[in-house]
């Protein structure tokens, strides 16, 4: 652990990432990171204050003479995606990740960073220390639960917020500053499990899809990489001529992640087990075709497996399932006509699970455009619906529309005009940051998004580019040291 952060600027950043790593944060267990935080300002006699969702706001006095300066909020969130490679053994609710760096990379061990949004938290931490910055009034606004439904920004107690004006720590290309995103909404279907007993004279067979790149579901939505949900019900389809049967189907585990992994128990009969695998190392060949320039890991394959007692799903919830993941959209549904090669509204088919009771699919729907939002997600139940679910959603978050006349836009870009002698890329995501909520709950906030670079965030392959960060903690420091 020491050894990858040994010798990176800027100390203090790092230091706290690297403690931050060692504390289980997944998404609705943010208590020990929360502990951490309250730790760390209760030891620097710094104000703090924790509302009823989890939320911790801490407060720092201006520096000697900035008293007057508009109070600045910096915000990020505690919780990290929990994601690993199939093979790796990694409990998140107690294992340290382990960090490796090669070169200007940091990354973890077969396993998310946690970068996302662990630098932003560790950010805060080393301001909260900086003892030579001269700045304003300083709160740092740290929320819980980001990932899997912004949870702690719509629990916000905007009370606690004086600070008219926010830097939200959460974007992931330097140089770029963020003023918009998009909404969501989770959309789910339901069928109840209903079984028939195992055919006679049929064997088990496990239908793996592994080795894609998965990512963020906003962010890497339009790269074009394959959907380990989509990909193992096409496989699966290939086997229902031969007789196979379904037992169980799960693939992926997040929202707001595209699935890499997925797993099907069919059961075939004996007599066509070999065409059983011919069939699936044809659809693998084909896939491959498909997504070589995307995904040179692709891996569909199939094998059999002990599975004594095993039943399997009655043919109508067989077919109906099938149809529905067959027909569920997946991936960009238009790009902004205002915004050169910013998605506009997508779709996510996220996961599926075989429960004890019940089948369950995810999906979620993005869009800077709020009807749009809600036209997709119409959709999408609608698909649900013909195809005899139930459906479960959220009721979504909203967008954060682009103020271009923005003061603290305004400050921030002769900032980093000054330190770098370039101009940053103005733009909007096509994610989901928590500024829409947060200007709802603090009426009049001025807000912009940016930080370092990272990659991969949501999936085991998440990296920081270590050069990025000592040019982000420049500019941040530098702007709140002109801030006026």
């Amino acid at each position: 652990m020491a050894n990858a952060i040994e010798g990176l600027e800027p100390a203090s950043v790092w230091k706290h990432f690297a403690d931050l790593t060692a504390i289980p944060r997944g998404s609705k267990h943010e208590e020990k990171a929360a502990a951490f935080v309250i730790g760390h300002a209760r030891r620097l006699g710094l104000e703090w204050r924790q509302d009823a969702t989890g939320n911790v706001v801490v407060r720092k006095p201006a520096t000697r003479g900035r008293e007057n300066a508009p109070s600045i909020c910096l915000q990020g969130h505690l919780d990290m995606v929990n994601e690993k490679h199939p093979h790796v053994a990694h409990d998140f609710t107690k294992d340290p990740l382990r960090l490796v760096r090669e070169g200007d990379i940091l990354r973890a061990d077969g396993t998310t960073l946690g970068a996302d949004n662990g630098i932003a938290v560790a950010t805060n931490l080393a301001l909260m220390d900086d003892r030579t910055l001269a700045h304003g009034p300083l709160e740092f606004l740290f929320t819980v639960d980001e990932e899997t439904g912004l949870t702690g920004a719509n629990g916000l107690d905007g009370s606690l917020i004086a600070s008219r004006t926010l830097l939200n720590l959460d974007s992931e290309e330097e140089g770029s500053l963020f003023v918009g995103c998009s909404g969501g909404i989770d959309s789910s279907g339901v069928w109840p499990l209903e079984r028939d007993p195992a055919p006679a004279g049929a064997m088990a067979v496990e239908v793996k899809v592994g080795g894609l790149r998965g990512g963020h579901s906003g962010l890497e939505i339009d790269k074009g990489r394959g959907n380990a949900v989509k990909l193992l019900t096409r496989a699966v389809a290939t086997l229902v001529p031969l007789g196979a049967r379904i037992a169980r189907m799960d693939g992926g585990n997040k929202r707001n992640a595209i699935p890499r992994d997925a797993v099907a128990l069919v059961l075939v009969p004996k007599r066509r087990f070999d065409e059983t695998l011919a069939a699936i190392k044809a659809f693998h060949d084909t896939a491959r075709a498909e997504l070589a320039s995307v995904e040179p890991s692709l891996a569909i394959g199939a094998e059999p497996v002990k599975a004594r007692g095993t039943r399997v799903w009655k043919r109508a919830l067989e077919k109906r399932v099938l149809r529905v993941l067959a027909g569920l959209p997946h991936g960009v549904i238009k790009m902004s006509a205002e915004i050169p090669g910013l998605v506009e509204t997508s779709t996510n088919l996220a996961s599926i699970a075989t429960q004890a009771k019940q089948i369950v699919v995810a999906t979620s729907q993005r869009s800077s455009v709020a009807s749009e939002k809600d036209e997709i997600a119409a959709g999408v139940r609608a698909i649900f619906e013909l195809g005899g679910a139930t459906v479960t959603g959220s009721d979504g978050y909203p967008g954060w529309k682009p103020n271009l006349q923005s003061r603290v836009l305004q400050h921030a870009v002769a900032t980093y005009r000054k330190i770098s002698g370039r101009e940053p890329e103005v733009k909007a995501i096509h994610a989901g940051l928590e500024c829409g909520i947060i200007g709802e709950k603090v009426p009049g906030m001025d807000m912009v998004s940016f930080g370092p670079t990272l990659e991969g965030v949501h999936s085991p392959d998440e990296k920081i580019h270590i050069g990025s960060v000592a040019k982000y903690w420049e500019f941040l420091t530098t702007l709140l040291a002109d801030w006026k």
